[in-house]
């Protein structure tokens, strides 16, 4: 079977004057497609070398990876964001230093340290090393956050402080841990086809990208996957339409942000999943619910939009947002 071009490729070379015009036209559309992804999203840039070998960033890499720096010596922070799952975890629930399953799934650490929202599902931790800070008594296991100090200076870590913050006296605190763990999260970063298709490389993305870009933005999924990580930016209700757990099987107990706050209007509230990598981070949801991301795409419309959308829809969907996942960074694994 011999193969076709497409039919403005074909009409471009096979036509005169007239006959370019759809070819044109069609170059017009992308260009208009490419604007408004412009207005509404936002590109990664790739992480520098200077970056990776600052003192500090080196430092916060040896953190991230060590297993000695918790309760039962064998979870670091890498334990729950696997470098094979894209700095997510694909089990429902990760397993903290005490032997517990955490309250919720596990998110991917690329890239997120920009999500204006914050972090977690609710958005409860203001920056990395908020997040690092209150990981010290919850998935590392200390009883206090003082505890974390005698792991450090057993695990030689005193000289690396002083390289990493030469100007202080007294630089091995836990505060200078959780700044040194965001150091290194912040060079995650997973630029990806899309980006080079947003800055001009008509080739970076297929047709069928396209095609799901341009429904991703009519249908309105770009209302609430925005920004340069197409998300993060703001908690939403989940289920916005109907209550999301007939349809993803999810448990009755877990109510999001009013678990917290104690607040009826706050009742299944989450932060707005990033969409960076979301087709090499199943399962989907903050329970892990959703296998599949076809289903989490179908899910989402249905719930937040009220659309039923087709097979075909939904596959460019899925096309366009495989376009939204870049290399696992080369420096994420131990030193």
């Amino acid at each position: 079977m011999r193969n076709e071009m497409p039919i403005t490729n074909r009409l471009c070379v096979l036509g005169g004057l007239l006959l370019i015009l759809p070819c044109v036209t069609a170059t017009g559309a992308e260009n208009e497609l490419r604007r408004q992804a412009e207005t509404l999203f936002g590109t990664l840039d790739p992480v520098t070398a200077e970056e990776k070998n600052d003192p500090v960033v080196d430092l916060g890499r040896a953190l991230f990876w060590d297993e000695s720096l918790s309760l039962n010596g064998g979870i670091a922070c890498a334990s729950c964001h696997l470098a094979e799952d894209w700095g997510a975890d694909r089990r429902l629930r990760s397993i903290d230093a005490r032997g517990n399953p955490t309250r919720r799934h596990s998110q991917t650490v690329f890239n997120t340290q920009a999500a204006a929202a914050g972090l977690r599902w609710l958005g409860d931790r203001a920056s990395g090393a908020a997040q690092a800070r209150g990981s010290v008594t919850g998935s590392m296991g200390f009883a206090g956050h003082e505890d974390l100090i005698p792991a450090l200076r057993s695990g030689n870590y005193a000289v690396r402080f002083e390289a990493a913050y030469p100007e202080q006296t007294q630089p091995l605190t836990v505060d200078n841990y959780a700044r040194a763990l965001q150091a290194y999260q912040e060079t995650l970063r997973t630029p990806a086809p899309f980006d080079d298709w947003l800055r001009g490389d008509a080739e970076a993305m297929s047709e069928q990208q396209q095609r799901g870009l341009r429904h991703f933005i009519e249908i309105g999924c770009a209302g609430c996957h925005d920004g340069a990580l197409l998300g993060g930016n703001r908690l939403a209700k989940f289920g916005l339409l109907n209550d999301f757990r007939p349809l993803t099987g999810s448990s009755e107990e877990d109510v999001g942000l009013m678990l917290s706050t104690g607040e009826e209007a706050d009742r299944d509230m989450f932060r707005i999943q990033p969409l960076r990598n979301v087709a090499a981070t199943a399962p989907y949801f903050h329970d892990g619910s959703v296998q599949s991301l076809e289903r989490a795409v179908a899910v989402m419309a249905e719930l937040q939009l009220g659309e039923d959308l087709n097979a075909g829809v939904i596959g460019d969907i899925v096309a366009f947002l495989h376009a939204l996942s870049g290399e696992v960074p080369s420096h994420y694994g131990p030193p």
